[in-house]
């Protein structure tokens, strides 16, 4: 047992008034991980707060707490959630390694007088944290925080320890980061951590069907016209790519979190082993990048768009004009071509 552990339990021994955040445009692993240990520390007896900087997708709506979160880009949010803020005795950082992450957020969490707590998995965290529970080699946050709960729980079966809710948030977060479990990150801890988890008895193709299955028809009429008109193959660098700016996604009406996961279809095509995806929305451009095999774009989103993430899946943003930001991927794209040519 570490110390930060001994300190944390021993911390949380007694009541506390808990605030827990995640990264800007939160993904199921980082509400999953999030409402799963917001849930744990409810039982346990303390008063939880789960703060999100943006909103959320809609496929996340069913996870169980959600009708609780605040959401701090909300202008009838904002005052609750600094006055969460100011009272809260400890403030819970989970699947990101920056405030930066935090977009708004980050200015208020930093300046936060209670001491901060990290569970993550990202590259290079910065040290703001009192307690930082990180590890690089977990597929998901949802993974780290099942395994604290599991070591604060002397290590209980699952079924003792989770309810079928927080069962279900931490499997959201673990499917969706390792890609239905199909991605590298895929280890013997990962299927050990999901079979006991699933001694709760919860249905997991539900959870699946309920992120995957559950779009409406606009946006898959959205994803046929990207997948149609928008994606570009570059058959010398082994690259695909795609750009949407503010005036097709108003065209399709598409609400935040809709371009979830079409990066990845870049990746289907033949010979492909880089997939980036280009999306102009309020003033300024979000990038993903996905990619296969050794090649890293988490070490081109942090070079060329002030990004990170992981070595295979990765994000950045521009300030540029979208046109600009494309020209400048096009212009570095020979820099990594040899790279890209020998992904086996």
């Amino acid at each position: 047992m570490n110390q930060a552990f001994k300190e944390l339990s021993s911390f949380l021994s007694l009541p506390q008034k808990i605030i827990i955040t995640t990264h800007r445009d939160p993904d199921a692993d980082a509400l999953g991980s999030s409402l799963g240990w917001a849930s744990y520390l409810i039982k346990k007896g303390h008063h939880v707060t789960v703060i999100s900087p943006t909103e959320y997708t809609a496929n996340l709506r069913w996870l169980s707490g959600i009708e609780n979160v605040l959401v701090y880009e909300k202008a009838g949010d904002q005052v609750k959630c600094k006055r969460k803020m100011e009272e809260a005795t400890l403030i819970c950082c989970l699947d990101f390694s920056a405030l930066s992450r935090l977009k708004d957020l980050g200015k208020v969490v930093q300046e936060a007088a209670a001491p901060k707590m990290m569970i993550d998995h990202h590259l290079e965290p910065e040290q703001f944290a009192k307690w930082m529970f990180w590890d690089t080699t977990a597929a998901a946050t949802a993974q780290l925080v099942y395994a604290l709960i599991k070591e604060l729980e002397d290590n209980k079966p699952a079924n003792v320890i989770f309810d079928i809710p927080m069962a279900e948030c931490l499997y959201a977060g673990i499917m969706t980061d390792t890609g239905s479990f199909r991605h590298g990150n895929v280890t013997p801890e990962v299927h050990l951590a999901v079979a006991d988890l699933m001694l709760t008895g919860f249905d997991s193709s539900r959870v699946h069907r309920l992120i995957y299955d559950n779009a409406p028809l606009s946006r898959l009429q959205f994803l046929g016209y990207v997948l149609s008109q928008k994606l570009v193959v570059l058959p010398e660098y082994r690259t695909a790519y795609m750009v949407l700016t503010e005036s097709e996604l108003q065209r399709f009406n598409s609400s935040t979190g809709e371009t979830e996961g079409i990066v990845n279809y870049g990746l289907q095509v033949e010979n492909v082993v880089m997939s980036a995806m280009f999306i102009e929305r309020k003033g300024e451009v979000k990038i993903s990048f996905r990619s296969v095999g050794t090649f890293s774009v988490r070490d081109l989103a942090s070079s060329y768009f002030n990004g990170g993430g992981h070595k295979n899946a990765s994000g950045g943003r521009s300030e540029q004009t979208v046109n600009e930001t494309v020209a400048t991927f096009l212009s570095i794209l020979p820099l990594y071509q040899e790279a890209l040519l020998n992904v086996d």
